[in-house]
């Protein structure tokens, strides 16, 4: 198991360039199944994430090719219709591939995912919605059984917008014949992007990024090549990472107004942030940031996926500052390991209350999940001393060559064997 170790203090120098977006091309990938013609994804990330969606697929009948951010998607004789715990255990956007599936072959089985200890994230939203296209929900063995003699188009109003469901009977309804609307939907930039590969395939998407989606699907649809947006947490993460250490950085390959919410933020905070069409340059605060409390929120709020590196920036604020989670119910699991750094946080139910430190000091901790592993990196980099961090393979699900671009911003960072 994989640790990093990180020497910290230093202002950061230089430039990164940020890979393409997890959040997006998992519903993409999982949208090739809907049909049976080749396809070609680019910019898809080197990640965890990435090879367990390469290893599901290619279990159930597709052939994959992937390497240098290319995925190559092909078909051999026959699909099959389950995907089994093994797999569907190791990452929860595994439920992805029940859209497709049901729409494709009117039954699908998959066990129920697994993935962050960040809350419950049940799927039974998505469940709501396949029931209001026709699907019947079994469940058989820790297993759920979608079936259907005819699927049809229709409206679907769900009662919190959920990406991941909105992603799930988008897919479904791009290969039903007539116009389902979606109400309530996520508004999450990753959704117009899989929007737009879906149109490439041949259904028709309107509304994608509002609460309102009408999807026409087609009786079939065809291969697609498409390129993967941008990733913006990965670019909300190395904003924070530079805003927290120090210094001056240039981030190419970003989309920054994906990020409203958060260099919003960020500028009140006393971050100077310079946009450009497809770049940003972030300037870290001269002496510590002013305090500056935030509320997660679905987008276009300020994102949960940045909350805890959000917290870590705050951690040295000149100040008191509030950091409210309304998505998860269990995701503050980073605040203890930010306490052993020398942060004063006090966790009351869904609300952190920071009050600013002059300095963090380096100290082993561990990773809890994907966002929380980022955090330690950044407290890590803005820490005098050496970090230690542990369990960093939640890391390596989200962040690609995380390493290399550190060092490429001047961060004495290093992977090293435990």
């Amino acid at each position: 198991m994989d640790n990093f170790v990180i020497r910290g203090g230093r202002p950061l120098n230089g430039q990164a360039t940020i890979s393409g977006s997890k959040n997006a091309a998992l519903p993409i990938l999982a949208a090739t199944l809907l049909t049976r013609e080749k396809s070609e994804i680019k910019n898809v990330p080197e990640l965890m994430d990435i090879k367990s969606t390469f290893e599901l697929l290619n279990y159930l009948g597709k052939n994959c090719f992937y390497g240098y951010g290319n995925f190559v998607v092909e078909e051999r004789a026959g699909l099959k219709q389950h995907a089994p715990y093994d797999l569907v255990r190791k990452m929860r956007a595994s439920v992805l591939v029940a859209g497709p599936l049901l729409a494709r072959f009117k039954k699908v089985r998959f066990s129920l995912p697994g993935g962050c200890s960040i809350g419950m994230r049940p799927i039974d939203i998505h469940l709501e919605g396949f029931k209001k296209l026709g699907a019947v929900v079994s469940y058989e063995k820790g297993d759920v059984i979608l079936s259907a003699r005819k699927l049809k188009a229709g409206r679907v109003k769900f009662r919190f917008p959920s990406v991941g469901a909105t992603e799930n009977l988008m897919m479904c309804a791009a290969l039903i014949e007539g116009t389902t609307v979606l109400e309530n939907c996520a508004r999450e930039p990753e959704i117009e992007d899989l929007a737009a590969a879906l149109v490439k395939m041949g259904a028709k998407v309107e509304g994608a990024g509002s609460p309102t989606i009408k999807v026409t699907g087609a009786a079939k649809l065809k291969g697609l090549k498409h390129t993967v947006m941008p990733d913006r947490i990965e670019t909300g993460t190395f904003m924070l990472l530079c805003a927290a250490a120090g210094g001056r950085v240039r981030l190419l390959n970003t989309a920054p107004k994906t990020l409203t919410a958060l260099i919003k933020a960020m500028q009140k905070a006393g971050v100077k942030i310079n946009c450009f069409k497809d770049s940003m340059e972030v300037v870290a605060p001269h002496g510590r940031p002013k305090p500056v409390s935030v509320d997660t929120k679905p987008h276009p709020g300020f994102p949960t996926d940045l909350q805890a590196p959000w917290m870590v920036f705050m951690a040295r604020a000149n100040g008191t500052s509030e950091v409210h989670e309304h998505i998860f119910e269990n995701r503050f699991m980073h605040a203890p390991e930010l306490v052993r750094m020398g942060a004063d946080i006090t966790v009351l139910d869904r609300k952190a209350v920071v009050r600013g430190v002059p300095q963090l000091l380096g100290a082993p901790v561990m990773c809890s999940d994907i966002r929380a592993g980022a955090a330690m990196v950044v407290a890590a980099a803005a820490a005098k001393g050496k970090t230690l961090i542990r369990r960093i393979y939640h890391i390596d699900r989200g962040y690609e060559k995380l390493e290399h671009k550190l060092k490429d911003l001047g961060v004495d960072a290093s992977r090293v064997k435990a």
